[in-house]
C-alpha cells in the first residue's frame, strides 16, 4: 500500500545511483551515457550544493549551487530525498525531480557520495547502487592531483575520504572498475547493468518515501 507522501513511478523505470570516491571519474562517465543514443534516454538529476562552481561548471547543469540557508530550507522542508556533508559541503537530491521523471517513465541516473548512496537505499529499497572504482588507488590519487581543482589541505582531505569510501563498495549492488582511458567502456558496462535490472524487473513500481 502507497503511504500517504509517497510517490510512485512508473512500471519497469530505475532508480540508478552512481557513486565512488572523489577522482575516480564519475562526472566523465555521466558525460559518456549522455552522448550515448538511447530511446527513452535517462533523466539526470542535477545535484543541490553549497560549494562554490569550479572553472567549466555551468549552475543547473553541473550542479544547483545554493547558500547554505537555501539549501537548508530545503532540507527542512522535505525536498531532498537526501542530504549530507561531504568534503566541508553540503550535497542533496531534489525528491520531486527523481519522483517526476520516475513517473513519466525514465530511468533515473544520480551521482551521489557514498553517504547520500546509503541514505537512497534506506529510502528507496529497488533502487539500483552502482559503485565505481579505480584501476589502483594510486592511479585515483594522481587523477586528483593532476586535476588541480583542490587546496593541498582539500587535496590531502580527499585522499584520505577515498581510502575509507572504497571499502564501502561492499554496501553496493555492483561494482565496475574505470580502467584509465577507458570511460566508453565503462559507460556500456553500466548501461548493460541497468538493462539487466530492467528486464529482471519488468513490473517493479519504485516507490519514494
Amino acid at each position: 500500500m502507497t503511504r500517504a507522501g509517497d510517490l510512485l513511478g512508473s512500471a519497469g523505470a530505475q532508480l540508478v545511483i552512481i557513486s565512488g570516491p572523489s577522482g575516480v571519474g564519475k562526472d566523465t562517465i555521466i558525460d559518456a551515457l549522455r552522448a550515448r543514443p538511447r530511446d527513452p534516454d535517462y533523466h539526470y538529476v542535477v545535484t543541490c550544493t553549497t560549494r562554490c562552481p569550479r572553472p567549466g561548471e555551468v549552475p543547473d547543469v553541473s550542479y544547483q549551487f545554493l547558500t547554505p540557508e537555501a539549501f537548508h530550507a530545503l532540507r527542512d522542508a522535505g525536498e531532498l530525498l537526501e542530504a549530507n556533508e561531504v568534503h566541508g559541503n553540503w550535497y542533496g537530491t531534489p525528491r520531486r525531480d527523481v519522483a517526476a521523471a520516475l513517473a513519466a517513465g525514465h530511468d533515473v541516473i544520480l551521482k551521489i557520495d557514498v553517504q547520500g548512496a546509503q541514505v537512497v537505499k534506506e529510502r528507496v529499497p529497488d533502487a539500483l547502487l552502482v559503485f565505481i572504482v579505480p584501476p589502483s588507488l594510486e592511479a585515483l590519487f594522481q587523477r586528483l592531483r593532476s586535476r588541480a581543482t583542490e587546496s593541498a589541505d582539500e587535496l590531502e582531505l580527499r585522499q584520505r575520504n577515498a581510502a575509507i569510501e572504497l571499502a564501502r563498495q561492499g554496501d553496493y549492488d555492483r561494482v565496475v572498475v574505470n580502467e584509465t582511458g577507458e570511460i566508453e567502456r565503462t559507460a556500456a558496462e553500466i548501461e548493460a547493468i541497468i538493462a539487466q535490472e530492467k528486464r529482471r524487473n519488468s513490473d517493479r513500481r519504485i516507490r519514494i518515501t
